[in-house]
């Protein structure tokens, strides 16, 4: 589906996936889910289906967005964690609703309350977002290492060395940068 908005970056871990959803903070930010239909799309690919958003139910959204990412980060460098981030983060916990099912072929899925609640699916990200930065997961949050960027993403490599939020695009661009850099001395 083309719409002309930029794609999402998807990644295995929702919390700091939908952090994504804003990215190269430090640059010329790119925002993926600037209406709120683009919030139901990016839902949907989480399997957190809801039939609409309003645009509210957006800003909450985004205020959650920031706030884990404000969080996730201050934990990556090992600094306080923000009381306001904390604040907002247990705020969408509480006020979700969603259940977790288990499907016939042994998955793991969400329940929201109704078919238009935004703010249960919000739930169900902050939840995951408690459980990355307290620590629950194997796992380690970090930064991305490109100056643009500086994602907080949660490393599940072996090593816990992983240096880019994503390989495919701020990995790709550094290495693709050193290159030219390393082709033009020569």
């Amino acid at each position: 589906m083309r719409t002309g908005l930029p794609e999402f970056r998807l990644g295995s871990v929702l919390a700091t996936s939908f952090t994504g959803t804003l990215s190269e903070r430090h640059g010329e930010p790119v925002e993926r889910i600037p209406t709120p239909q683009r919030l139901v799309d990016w839902l949907a690919v989480y399997g957190l289906a809801v039939d609409s958003c309003t645009p509210a139910q957006l800003e909450l959204a985004k205020e959650l967005r920031e706030a884990i990412h404000a969080a996730a980060t201050a934990a990556a460098i090992r600094e306080a964690l923000p009381a306001a981030a904390v604040a907002v983060i247990n705020d969408r916990s509480v006020r979700g609703r969603a259940a977790a099912v288990l499907t016939p072929e042994g998955e793991r899925r969400w329940r929201l309350s109704s078919p238009s609640a935004v703010e249960d699916a919000l739930g169900v990200i902050a939840d995951d977002a408690i459980s990355i930065i307290a620590g629950e997961r194997d796992g380690k949050l970090a930064l991305c290492a490109s100056p643009t960027c500086k994602a907080a993403f949660f490393d599940t490599s072996q090593s816990r060395t992983r240096k880019w939020c994503d390989m495919n695009t701020c990995g790709n661009r550094q290495k693709k940068a050193r290159f030219n850099a390393k082709r033009t001395a020569s």
